[in-house]
């Protein structure tokens, strides 16, 4: 019975295309701008290694746990947990709350996203002298421009969703994911040619430990929570899609390295390419608080400058390159934001996935339009459904699994892929970090938040 359902919803072709796909998940903009500025915030590699720390602590068990729930049930966040709850209305929310963070999350994502098509047609625009359109591609507080990129970035991420798992999602994500890399290795090598690249290789990869306090861990700990795509019900998802066969905890294993690698490799580019900024004149440190400028300030207004002082056609590629890479990014990550509420819709009420995406696509899009003229809602919507709402959801899906489905029910599912599973210490680990440390320590980042907002 399983089985078929899997083949009717649609299902992975490949271990290879669930792994990018998933990997795509985790890899957004997030990771190729947010975690580096994190390092550079935060002492460094000193940072990195408590990042690292936190991925394998907290990441790790919980993608295992949210792969296990999706396969197990093989139905959206909402479906699973009224089936392993038998329809307990109070399990059922635990679902549909990671539904709405990922809708509320895809509003506001899709503004940003867009901002990388208007900037990367900016680089030509400027390239071929018209600079009055230039300087409107470039203004980020241009409502109507706002919009009009927005919508034609949700129309992307929309057409992707209709193919269904294998020709869409799984298909687009094979193609996507190479080409970030490619990109990113390219713009890396570029940019180390170039001078101050080695100072901020240097800050980089040279740990400070003086500057570990409680505010960098809860900072890690989030970024780590963020960058994989947990709480939120898109691998949850992206689990109910796969195959008996697949080996969860591996692939969770390949999804993290994945996620991890790519986040390192990007701080190699954006970090070098900052301190190469400050070496042509351009500020990236705030004269008043001598803080690195914020990350969305840093992407879109300070590194501009640096394709701009690069000059002439070079320069002009590089920018659009560089902006290409963020789009990339961020749609392999759209993809999966939008699919979670799709998955719902699909599933719980029987509408087909074309007319799904296009109904949950243009609602979302309706509100992202919302949020391109009144963009004071990011910072609102990324406390809440972000910052509150991730580690919420992340919390009650540990909750739940251990104390009410229980581990060893998650292990017996686990045996399909891994039939010596109960051979290994792996589930008496695993139980541990699920049951207690995971939990205690997402609560201090909920606590954490919360505490700050609020004195």
């Amino acid at each position: 019975m399983s089985d078929s359902n899997t083949e009717s919803r649609g299902s992975w072709n490949t271990k290879f295309g669930f792994i990018l796909a998933a990997a795509g998940s985790a890899v957004g903009l997030g990771n190729i701008w947010g975690f580096p500025t994190q390092v550079a915030d935060n002492g460094g590699a000193a940072f990195i290694l408590i990042y690292l720390l936190c991925c394998l602590i907290v990441g790790f068990p919980l993608m295992i746990a949210e792969f296990t729930i999706g396969r197990n049930t093989q139905k959206n966040p909402v479906g699973a947990f009224k089936k392993l709850s038998n329809n307990n209305i109070y399990a059922a929310l635990i679902g549909f709350w990671g539904v709405l963070c990922g809708l509320m999350i895809l509003s506001f994502y899709l503004v940003i996203s867009g901002w990388t098509l208007s900037f990367a047609l900016e680089e030509i625009v400027s390239y071929l002298g018209f600079n009055e359109l230039a300087n409107t591609l470039a203004d980020l507080g241009n409502g109507y421009k706002n919009a009009i990129f927005t919508v034609l970035f949700g129309l992307l991420t929309i057409v992707i969703i209709t193919g269904g798992v294998s020709k869409g999602i799984e298909r687009a994500t094979k193609t996507l994911m190479p080409i970030l890399l490619g990109i990113l290795l390219i713009l890396i090598i570029y940019i180390f040619t170039l001078e101050g690249s080695g100072e901020g290789l240097r800050m980089y990869v040279t740990p400070d430990f003086s500057t570990i306090t409680p505010d960098l861990l809860l900072s890690a700990l989030g970024q780590a929570f963020f960058s994989l795509s947990l709480g939120m019900g898109a691998l949850i998802t992206y689990g109910s899609y796969l195959k008996k066969n697949q080996n969860v905890v591996e692939s969770a294993a390949y999804v993290t390295v994945a996620d991890v690698g790519i986040a390192f490799v990007a701080g190699l580019l954006v970090i070098p390419a900052m301190f190469v900024a400050q070496a042509s004149g351009i500020q990236i440190f705030n004269p008043e608080t001598g803080a690195l400028f914020s990350s969305v300030t840093l992407v879109f207004d300070v590194l501009p400058g640096l394709f701009g002082n690069i000059g002439g056609f070079l320069g002009t590629l590089v920018g659009f390159t560089f902006f290409i890479l963020l789009g990339l990014a961020a749609l392999t990550s759209s993809i999966s934001l939008l699919e979670v509420p799709v998955s719902y819709v699909i599933d719980e009420h029987n509408i087909k996935r074309k007319k799904a995406a296009w109904i949950v696509g243009g609602i979302v899009s309706v509100i992202a339009v919302i949020v391109s003229f009144n963009l004071n809602l990011i910072d609102v919507f990324v406390f809440i459904f972000n910052e509150i709402g991730l580690p919420l959801g992340g919390l009650m899906i540990c909750i739940f699994l251990a104390y009410f489905w229980k581990t060893e029910n998650a292990v017996l599912e686990m045996k399909n892929g891994f039939e010596n599973i109960e051979e290994t210490s792996f589930p008496k680990i695993w139980t541990i970090f699920v049951k207690f440390i995971c939990p205690v320590l997402i609560f201090i980042v909920l606590f954490t938040t919360l505490y700050n907002y609020i004195f």
